[in-house]
């Protein structure tokens, strides 16, 4: 896809599931991709993969909730490739699969910590730097759970609302610097999370298929391609949007 050849781009959650997708994608195509994860030995695994087939990538250990962390990461980013031009925040954790009273302050302050602080922490860090290279794109993975109701998932559902409400402040605040920033909202995706899931209860993929209107579960590189586009130049024009990437789940 024309506009991210030669991008240096960040993924975070990059290691596995959709950040995965989104990582080999990007490479694929080009970017200069900086591989952020928690999880070390996974990412650094992916990166050398990466690299060894001729592709350009790094991976930096980075927890989001960290700022001194966060900020590292970005200034490895400009470090390594003399620039930043993108980013997909991507990094997050799901839901605790329990009604609101059942969910202990630990666990609604996690979620929090993670799906809205993270990204918070991580754009006040990507602007700046994209500023200085004349502006940039950023992506930020909120979920279908940010436009409609979602079973037991009220504190995950409130997180994701609250970064689809962060990623069209922000895209209104810093479009005038050239700062496009943007949201992709997915549904059921086959990670590697929902496929041990699906293992135990394989009754699950009928549920799925019943709540899609393309009647089946996403490939993770379906999300992946989405937020290529929206870092792409093809996507120029556009800031501002929670895109729904949930195969019609949203239309019931």
């Amino acid at each position: 896809m024309a506009g991210i050849e030669g991008r240096s781009i960040i993924v975070t959650g990059g290691a596995s599931g959709i950040g995965e997708a989104a990582s080999r994608l990007f490479a694929e195509n080009g970017a200069q991709v900086t591989i952020a994860d928690i999880t070390a030995e996974a990412g650094a695994a992916l990166a050398k993969q990466l690299t060894s087939e001729g592709y350009t990538a790094q991976f930096v250990t980075v927890d989001v909730t960290d700022e001194e962390q966060v900020q590292a990461m970005v200034a490895a980013a400009v470090s390594a490739y003399g620039k930043l031009d993108g980013a997909f925040n991507n990094a997050g954790v799901p839901n605790t699969g329990k009604k609101l009273v059942d969910i202990t302050r630990a666990e609604f302050d996690r979620i929090f910590a993670i799906n809205v602080t993270g990204p918070f922490l991580c754009m006040k860090y990507e602007i700046p730097a994209m500023i200085a290279n004349g502006g940039g794109s950023i992506v930020n993975t909120t979920s279908v759970g940010s436009m409609i109701y979602v079973p037991l998932a009220a504190e995950y559902s409130a997180s994701k609302h609250a970064l689809a409400g962060l990623t069209k402040t922000t895209a209104a605040e810093y479009g005038e610097q050239g700062i496009r920033i943007n949201s992709i909202a997915p549904s059921t995706a086959k990670t590697p999370m929902y496929l041990e899931y699906l293992e135990k209860n394989p009754a699950y993929a009928d549920t799925v298929a019943a709540t899609h209107a393309l009647r089946r579960a996403s490939e993770p590189v379906e999300h992946a391609e989405a937020a290529m586009f929206l870092l792409s130049d093809a996507a120029s024009f556009i800031t501002g949007v929670n895109l729904a990437v949930d195969g019609g789940y949203t239309l019931y």
